[in-house]
């Protein structure tokens, strides 16, 4: 280390890359390092199938990106970073060959939702008039909101499950498969609380700021936030894992873009038993199965909507989509998963050889599975999009056991951090006043597993840099 570095970052995740820019604008000399040989953590770009053919090795749809308060002061534009948004945020088929999608218009939404229109805006239409506020008030640590009238609004109905939000708001399939569909992102069985809490937020943001993808890849994400962090007089290191306590003890700072279980790893012995014990007992949930294609065509969705959606959330019905996300907590492989897909090509072409495309599809599975979904994947694409398969030029599969050997963080293939039920919502990692702090001086937490949790946003880069600072 040299004597003039005042802060260490392990970790080149958003979140790592998030704190590295708030210690470095404050003025302090900042280290970055990171284990692998390319930056970005979960945000990151590779030719995985054929050659010309470029995929998002992880992440790759960005709706709290574009709303991230913090990343929204941040000259990103200036460094590469171009959104592109989809002419729809998603669409969810449907097996009589029509879609239920979310247009940014909300009435636009709503108009296609037949008897359920009116209970969409009604719980809809409050909440994205007041979206700036909630992205800027309720995406962070728990705190007493300035506007406590609109946490209300979105509280009340956050701490539902999503099935139960879906069944009181809505009684036809297509508004009920919508809400689904978003619900599932919270990656817990749709019987459970505050499922909702995700699925209102990637709804508002949807009509607020779109689902946008990064123009040339996710990785230009990663690059503009390390762009602008060399800017400010940052230095990064790659291909160095740090392994132990010992390797930041000499730094007045040290911010670990890493997992609980990491953590009490490298502060071993240094750790208090207590906080190891916790660090220890923090849970993960479901694991995903991800498939990435070459394609040598658009996917022939029967659903006209669905061929310009970026994302589609492949599954039927709600009823569909509670048994498969379900089962994955039971430890069930789905015979018919709910399938999260994306198709970058159709607003992103550059991304493939001419006339040709890209697009991948994953579902949830237990915890460090090691079976392949592959089939079962392609077979949910084929029941909405006849012909599917005959545009397959090549695959990659990553199945959930192997996620954590491309990014430690993704334990046992756990795309969002650890569980984020009513309990671990609020108490990442562990239960404290300072959710980022160690009982170490100097030591915090800044990924995922801290708040406010899952998403690219680097909140939880920003919140805990600002709480590092305010230690000094």
């Amino acid at each position: 280390m040299s004597e003039q570095t005042d802060a260490i970052v392990v970790g080149s995740g958003p979140n790592g890359l998030s704190a590295a820019i708030v210690l470095a604008k404050a003025g302090l000399s900042v280290l970055l390092v990171e284990g692998a040989p390319n930056l970005g953590g979960s945000v990151r770009s590779a030719n995985l199938t054929l050659p010309g053919f470029l995929h998002d090795v992880c992440s790759a749809v960005y709706p709290m990106g574009i709303a991230s308060p913090y990343w929204k002061q941040l000259p990103l534009q200036e460094h590469g970073l171009e959104w592109i948004q989809p002419h729809y945020p998603f669409a969810h088929p449907l097996d009589n060959g029509t879609a239920v999608i979310q247009e940014r218009s909300i009435e636009g939404t709503a108009e296609r939702l037949g008897e359920d229109s009116r209970s969409y805006l009604k719980l809809m239409q409050p909440l994205v008039r007041k979206s700036e506020i909630l992205f800027k008030e309720l995406v962070g640590p728990f705190r007493i909101p300035r506007h406590s009238l609109t946490a209300m609004k979105f509280g009340l109905p956050a701490l539902r499950s999503g099935a139960g939000l879906a069944r009181f708001y809505f009684k036809e399939t297509p508004a009920q498969a919508l809400w689904s569909g978003l619900a599932a992102h919270a990656v817990l069985p749709l019987e459970m609380r505050p499922g909702s809490a995700i699925a209102l937020m990637l709804g508002i943001a949807g009509h607020a700021v779109g689902w946008p993808i990064v123009k040339g890849g996710s990785r230009n994400l990663t690059e503009a936030l390390a762009s602008y962090f060399r800017f400010l007089g940052g230095k990064i290191e790659t291909d160095r894992y740090v392994k132990s306590y010992s390797e930041v003890r000499g730094y007045r700072l040290a911010l670990f873009d890493v997992g609980p279980h990491q953590l009490e790893k490298i502060l071993g012995e240094h750790c208090p038993p207590r906080y190891a014990r916790t660090l220890k007992k923090y849970r993960y949930g479901p694991g995903v199965c991800k498939v990435d294609w070459a394609l040598s065509a658009p996917i022939p969705w029967k659903a006209a909507e669905c061929r310009v959606a970026g994302t589609i959330h492949v599954g039927g019905t709600l009823e569909e989509v509670c048994l498969s996300e379900s089962e994955a907590w039971k430890g069930v492989h789905s015979e018919r998963p709910f399938v999260m897909l994306g198709q970058p090509t159709i607003n992103d072409p550059n991304r493939a050889p001419s006339g040709q495309h890209t697009a991948w599809g994953y579902c949830h599975v237990p915890n460090g599975s090691s079976v392949d979904m592959t089939e079962r994947i392609e077979s949910q694409v084929e029941r909405f999009a006849p012909g599917f398969r005959e545009t397959i030029l090549a695959r990659y599969t990553r199945i959930s056991s192997s996620w954590d050997s491309y990014n430690p963080n993704l334990v046992g293939g756990d795309i969002v951090g650890g569980v984020a039920d009513l309990y671990q919502l609020f108490a990442r990692p562990a239960l404290r006043w300072n959710p980022y702090s160690t009982p170490l001086p100097g030591v915090f937490i800044c990924s995922a597993s801290s708040p406010p949790g899952a998403g690219v946003h680097g909140l939880c880069g920003y919140y805990a840099a600002h709480s590092a600072l305010k230690s000094l």
